[in-house]
């Protein structure tokens, strides 16, 4: 093999130095080792490097330090720390201080190899693959599970992000400098390029995201650029919705099963973990996944494998995981409803969503370009426009559901208009579709308001509780659908529902609204 990678090992004990440095060997690397901070330090001043591979603990200071140095000299290298077992605070600390991923202690030599090569951007399967030297009886296995991630990705057939670009606004007008991924994110507003320039700094590394936001902010769109972006583009990207999927079937889906596991298992079947092999997992609504399979997931993330349903030995796995909430999950952990260690390993590195409310001077762009799909998917030319004061409007209205709310408001004012130009009355907001925009701001009332009038006496206990609670929501529901125009999506949003939630209760308690409208 040609050599074309040159690495540093830097590490105080002799024979572990030696082991990393020989297995690197083996895979064809240029490796050069170092026993102290210092001395690795001395041979950085000689040469560049791809990639240094720190131990945390050196007689002369530790592995942070060696990173913060890297930093401050604006390094191109890449940096893989190895800390000890169960020491979360410094893995945490090192991805933060901008370290690419980290080992623990003891180095599964497998792990290692798959670690090394995925920040030098090469395959994470092929080196796997192309390793039969393992003599611990898990070589066959993981060639086994990278081909079922491929068949399973494949399988999966994920779409292509430009259909669902515009859940942030679709695509934004080409600068010439910026990965098409970060023009999909359209708006020229302080809030937007800040989520531009972070997506660009942490996509190159390996710590994981959390993407925080409102529903309909367009948290798969961040987590789709933060994939095409970073080394693992060619990889699968894996969107899995927690809320979505039975409790039952948790474990199933994530972690796959072996042929005779349970009822059912004709054939063995790869999780979303294999599936996203050498690529990565984005976990949406994180915030829905029950308590006892959050235990598993902290497991996996830890020791980097997973063990189907069925299975004897664990399969080790590479992916990088980005999840998404719009709950606020320090509130949850306090709650008891969120475990506090998985709260920490994933939220390493936190990226915020603004909601549409906060950058309304990006409005007329994302407009363009929902209008832009719209007209494309028709086979229309040329595209609808929104006549001037229909964009003022659109911006006075507080859009609870965000770019999504505003794609389904577009797509009923297409249809309404008929015609090239989107006039004001063709977008169908009322003056009471603004009602919930007045609660944003909390104003209090001016000095000289009449003082409220006094509560009147409480009303009588309802005679059954049940009945009279399903009344109340009853009629809170079919407000917000006759606020939204029977749109489920946007009415759920509204009230803190997702539209499973929302169909739930309309079912159960006979709401049945002449037209659903969109979703």
């Amino acid at each position: 093999m040609t050599t074309t990678f040159s690495l540093l090992v830097v590490d105080d004990e002799p024979d572990l130095r030696t082991l990393y440095e020989l297995t690197l060997l083996r895979e064809g690397y240029d490796v050069d080792s170092a026993g102290s901070v210092e001395e690795a330090w001395s041979r950085l001043g000689e040469r560049s490097y791809n990639a240094v591979i720190t131990d945390m603990r050196m007689p002369d200071g530790n592995g942070l330090d060696l990173l913060r140095r890297l930093d401050a000299a604006r390094r191109p290298e890449k940096t893989i720390v190895i800390t000890a077992y169960g020491s979360a605070e410094n893995a945490v600390e090192a991805l933060k201080a901008g370290a690419f991923d980290y080992l623990t202690k003891p180095v599964d030599l497998r792990q290692f190899r798959s670690v090394v090569a995925s920040a030098l951007g090469r395959s994470p399967a092929a080196v796997v693959a192309q390793a039969p030297r393992a003599t611990n009886g898990r070589g066959a296995a993981g060639r086994q599970a990278a081909a079922a991630a491929g068949a399973a990705a494949a399988a999966a057939g994920d779409p292509a992000a430009t259909d669902r670009g515009t859940a942030a606004g679709g695509a934004a007008p080409s600068t010439g400098t910026e990965h098409p991924a970060l023009q999909r994110l359209a708006g020229a507003s302080p809030a937007m390029q800040q989520v531009r320039s972070l997506i660009e700094r942490v996509a190159r590394g390996m710590a994981p995201v959390m993407v925080q936001g409102e529903s309909g902010t367009g948290k798969e769109l961040v987590a789709r650029a933060l994939h095409e972006v970073s080394t693992r583009a060619d990889q699968p990207f894996i969107a899995v919705n927690c809320g979505a999927i039975p409790e039952q079937l948790l474990e199933a889906e994530f972690f796959g099963y072996r042929k005779g596991a349970f009822t059912g298992a004709h054939e063995d079947r790869a999780g979303f973990f294999q599936a996203a092999q050498g690529g990565t997992l984005f976990l949406d609504e994180i915030g829905d996944m029950p308590l006892a399979m959050q235990s598993k997931l902290l497991r996996v993330i830890q020791e980097r494998a997973v063990r189907p349903i069925g299975a004897v030995a664990e399969v080790p796995v590479n992916v990088r995981i980005v999840s998404a909430t719009h709950k606020d999950l320090a509130v949850e952990v306090h709650e008891g409803r969120f475990r506090q260690d998985l709260y920490y390993r994933l939220n390493v590195i936190q990226l915020r969503m603004p909601p549409l409310r906060e950058r309304v001077d990006d409005l007329a762009v994302i407009c363009a370009a929902v209008l832009q799909r719209i007209a494309r998917d028709a086979g229309v030319s040329p595209a609808p426009r929104l006549a001037p004061d229909a964009l003022e409007h659109l911006s006075h209205y507080g859009f609870p559901g965000n770019v999504r709310e505003l794609e389904n408001l577009l797509y009923r004012a297409v249809t309404l208009a008929g015609a090239e130009l989107i006039e004001r009355d063709d977008l169908g907001l009322g003056d009471e579709a603004f009602a919930d925009s007045e609660w944003q701001g909390l104003e209090l009332p001016p000095p000289d308001a009449p003082s409220p009038p006094i509560a009147p006496e409480p009303a009588a206990l309802p005679r059954d509780l049940v009945d009279y609670l399903d009344a109340v929501e009853r009629d809170v529901i079919g407000r917000a659908l006759a606020l939204h125009r029977n749109n489920r999506t946007a009415a759920g949003s509204s009230l803190g529902l997702s539209l499973r939630q929302m169909r739930y209760r309309m079912a159960r308690l006979g709401i049945n609204p002449g037209d659903h409208g969109p979703e």
